[in-house]
C-alpha cells in the first residue's frame, strides 16, 4: 500500500502505532468509564450509564441555563435571573449532577481520573452553544495554592485544557488567582458559600490586559450555589472583561422548570 507523505501524522498514528495500542487493550481493556463493565472502547459509558444521564439541552433560560419542561419562546429568561441577575452573562453545563455524572465528576476530582478529561471537556464543548468558539480565552476556576499542593492537580484547569484543545481557543491558566484560602463549599447553604468566597480571587500581576475587553469563559466542574463562579466573574468584570460565560461540565438542578 502506497505510503501518503503528506498526512505524516496519520499514517504513523494509524499504522505504527497500532501494535502498542492491541497491546494496551490487552492489559487495560476497555471499560465503562463509570461502572467499569467491560465497553467496545475507551473512555465511553456502558449502555445503562449512558441511559442515567440527563443532558441540558434547549429550551432552557437564556442567562441560567436552568432548561424548561416547555418551550416558552426565543429568549425566555427564568425567574432567578430576573430576580437576581448574576454577574456573569450566561451560563453552559454539559448535563445535570446526578447518577452517572456525579461518578464522573468525583472520579475526576477526588479518585484523580485525569483520564476522564478529554470526554467530559468534549460534552462541554458541545453544550457551550457556540460561546467557546466566539471567545477569546478560556479560564479556570483557580485553587488556592496550598489546596493545589495537596490535591496535586485542578479538576477545572484539567476540563478548561481539554476544551482549550478541543477549540483551539487560548486557555489563560494562570490570569484569575485564588488568594484567599477559603473552607470547602461542601454543607455550607448559599449564604454561608457567599461568605466564604468573598475576595478570594484576584488578577495576576501585570495580566490586566488578558482579560481587558475580552470575551472570556470561566471553566469549572459542577455549579451548585454559583457562590464560587460569581465571585471569581466579579473580579474578571472588575478588570474589564466585556463578556463572561460560565461553562461547567455539571450543575446540581431537580427537575425543569
Amino acid at each position: 500500500m502506497p505510503i501518503d507523505f503528506e498526512r505524516p501524522v496519520e499514517f504513523l498514528r494509524a499504522h505504527l502505532l497500532r501494535p502498542f495500542s492491541v497491546l494496551a487493550d490487552f492489559f487495560y481493556p476497555p471499560a465503562c468509564s463509570v461502572c467499569g463493565i467491560s465497553t467496545g472502547g475507551h473512555r465511553g459509558l456502558c449502555a445503562k450509564c449512558w441511559s442515567g444521564i440527563r443532558f441540558i439541552e434547549r429550551p432552557y433560560c437564556e442567562v441560567l441555563g436552568i432548561p424548561f419542561s416547555h418551550d416558552l419562546g426565543a429568549g425566555i429568561l427564568s425567574a432567578e435571573a430576573i430576580a437576581n441577575p448574576p454577574p456573569f452573562d450566561r451560563l453552559r453545563s454539559a448535563a445535570t449532577h446526578d447518577r452517572a455524572v456525579r461518578d464522573l465528576v468525583h472520579g475526576l476530582k477526588y479518585r484523580d481520573r485525569t483520564d476522564l478529561a478529554p470526554m467530559m471537556a468534549a460534552w462541554m464543548l458541545r453544550a457551550s452553544d457556540g460561546t467557546v468558539e466566539s471567545c477569546d480565552a478560556l479560564i479556570p476556576v483557580p485553587l488556592h495554592r496550598s489546596r493545589m499542593l495537596a490535591r496535586k492537580f485542578n479538576q477545572a484547569a484539567e476540563l478548561a485544557r481539554h476544551t482549550a484543545r478541543l477549540s483551539g481557543k487560548p486557555l489563560l491558566a494562570a490570569t484569575l488567582m485564588r488568594v484567599k484560602r477559603t473552607s470547602q463549599q461542601v454543607g455550607l447553604g448559599a449564604k454561608a458559600r457567599e461568605d466564604n468566597v468573598r475576595g478570594a480571587f484576584a488578577i495576576a500581576k501585570d495580566c490586566e490586559s488578558d482579560i481587558f475587553g475580552k470575551r472570556i469563559v470561566l471553566v469549572d466542574d459542577v455549579y451548585t450555589t454559583g457562590a464560587t463562579v460569581a465571585a471569581a466573574s466579579r473580579t474578571l468584570r472588575k478588570a474589564g472583561a466585556a463578556d463572561i460565560t460560565v461553562l461547567t461540565f455539571a450543575r446540581a438542578l431537580s427537575e425543569p422548570i
